[in-house]
């Protein structure tokens, strides 16, 4: 088979460039996710069985199991789940992306960003905030009862304010933020402001119960990671725009599930390379140290994969009280992706780097000659189920991913 592997490279970058991810709405996942229903669960990173699954991703699905009402505590969602009678399948095999243990199930609000360039559409739920909270796999009645009033309250307030508008533009509010010191991943106060600020006076309008109103507004306001729920979907549309593209070595999606790390390549279909997820190392929470972190988890690496997150930390130094390192650390951190990347990109740029664009494109050969893989930041987990996130860090994917998406391209393409 002839191709012309930079051609298509080139492709597939500008299709995730160009791709101009709008959120256009909130809505329940079973009436908007392709293939959703009520025995299923979608999770993070590449497809595991139950037997396999980490502390973290058990945790979440059997909260999201007794917040559906299919279980009533924890031994009535483990028999479910032992009598067959619940389905898993990873998120981003149904246009779909969640941070950390991820889990999404039928009734759950969910963000829509549909690519005004291209047309394709992602989704991505809600975001709890800091702490024990479902995605690090807790499940304590305070966590359910806040996910309810989320489900409830929240995300129908901002599904009806989305509904007044022509919906909000995530790529020009990531350019502004990456200029005002976040990276799109861990640290997003500044997108977490303009989100609030963009979305206030259509929640002011559409609201009648000020109480509610003033709830509503607080709760996004109070949390630093409202936004990047939303900003994953919109990852995952750039991303998905340029996958399956003939002959192109360019990474579409990177994701964890607390045992296994996971890519996949925009010229290899559906096929998923995997191998054994890293511990992060950073900075833990008062109380909890490096012996009480669960492997890498969470579909947030499709930050890095679209250009953003752990590939811009020159723009946001302030990242490192979070993740652990230096000034100087993050912006090497960048440098160093423009050697296993692509393209620089055309809309994302770094006012530290002389307005450079994010280096985009991750291209599985120079990973695989350079020996460099990606860097990532990362929420850190503890591994038994119910206790929660407890700190942020670094991790890198194992090369050994790289290396077997490598020989399965030159195996298709004929090389």
């Amino acid at each position: 088979m002839s191709i012309n592997i930079e051609s298509a490279n080139q492709t597939a970058v500008d299709r995730m460039m160009s791709a101009r991810p709008i959120l256009t709405g909130v809505a329940r996942a079973k009436d908007v996710i392709p293939g959703m229903r009520d025995n299923l669960i979608l999770h993070a990173g590449p497809p595991i069985s139950w037997a396999r699954m980490s502390g973290p991703l058990r945790g979440a699905i059997i909260g999201a199991l007794i917040f559906e009402g299919q279980a009533a505590n924890e031994n009535d969602a483990l028999a479910l789940i032992e009598r067959g009678e619940i389905e898993f399948a990873p998120c981003h095999e149904h246009n779909t992306v969640g941070p950390m243990a991820g889990v999404i199930s039928a009734s759950m609000q969910v963000y829509v960003v549909k690519n005004a360039e291209h047309g394709n559409i992602a989704y991505s739920n809600l975001n709890e905030g800091y702490g024990k909270v479902l995605r690090y796999g807790a499940y304590s009645d305070e966590v359910l009862t806040k996910l309810r009033w989320m489900n409830e309250v929240l995300g129908p307030a901002i599904g009806a304010a989305l509904a007044q508008t022509d919906g909000l533009d995530l790529r020009a509010l990531m350019a502004e933020a990456l200029h005002m010191g976040d990276e799109g991943h861990n640290r997003n106060k500044a997108g977490s402001v303009l989100y609030l600020k963009w979305l206030a006076p259509h929640l002011a309008r559409t609201m009648k119960n000020t109480e509610e109103l003033a709830k509503v507004l607080q709760f996004i306001g109070d949390n630093a990671l409202s936004v990047l729920n939303p900003v994953m979907a919109a990852c995952k549309a750039m991303c998905d725009a340029a996958h399956g593209i003939e002959g192109s070595t360019i990474v579409t999606a990177m994701c964890r599930n607390g045992t296994d790390f996971g890519v996949r390549v925009s010229g290899l279909g559906g096929q998923w390379f995997t191998a054994a997820a890293q511990i992060p190392v950073g900075l833990f929470f008062t109380g909890y140290t490096q012996d009480d972190a669960n492997p890498d988890i969470g579909d947030s690496a499709i930050t890095e994969t679209a250009g953003v997150g752990g590939f811009a930390m020159a723009t946001a130094p302030a990242i490192v009280t979070f993740v652990g390192g230096s000034p100087k650390d993050a912006i090497n951190a960048t440098l160093e992706m423009y050697e296993i990347t692509t393209a620089e990109h055309k809309q994302f740029n770094m006012p530290a780097l002389d307005f450079r664009g994010t280096p985009t494109g991750i291209d599985i050969r120079k990973v695989v000659e350079l020996g460099i893989t990606p860097r990532i930041n990362t929420g850190i987990a503890h591994k038994r189920a119910g206790v929660g996130q407890v700190g942020a860090g670094l991790v890198r994917p194992p090369l050994d991913i790289f290396e077997q998406a490598l020989i399965a391209f030159a195996d298709q393409y004929g090389f």
